[in-house]
């Protein structure tokens, strides 16, 4: 019974997974129709395909690294710098997204970055006593 209830969430996710996939394709086909539009240019098919899939598996491996690297930092939760990390072989794109990163701190509101911090200082010192 027990491998019966396996197989069906391996279905299940298998199923969620052809919808994202799915979903990313219409996503990429129509981001690669418009851009084709507006610089008077026509993309083939096969092209927008072979791209919506490279880049959907980018985007898989993206979420696995991510995963690891929080791991790694001992957290449970990605944050920007696992992201900012992820794109080290690219100065260019960590250069983006750092600043991407202090952007969106300079619009943080003061008293949840504090709490940000005190949260940070909690999670050091329960560390350190375990």
């Amino acid at each position: 019974m027990g491998s019966d209830m396996e197989r069906h969430d391996e279905e299940e996710e298998e199923s969620v997974s052809e919808i994202l996939r799915d979903r990313f394709r219409l996503s990429t086909i129509s981001i690669a129709e418009a851009e084709g539009k507006k610089n008077g240019m026509q993309i083939s098919e096969p092209i927008v395909a072979c791209v919506s899939d490279l880049a959907f598996k980018y985007a898989q491996q993206l979420a696995k690294d991510l995963e690891l690297f929080a791991q790694h930092a001992g957290r449970k939760s990605v944050n920007m710098e696992d992201v900012i990390l992820s794109a080290h072989r690219n100065d260019h794109l960590a250069a983006s997204l750092r600043s991407i990163s202090n952007e969106l701190k300079a619009k943080e509101p003061q008293s949840e970055r504090k709490r940000k911090k005190n949260t940070r200082k909690e999670d050091k010192s329960n560390a350190d006593v375990h």
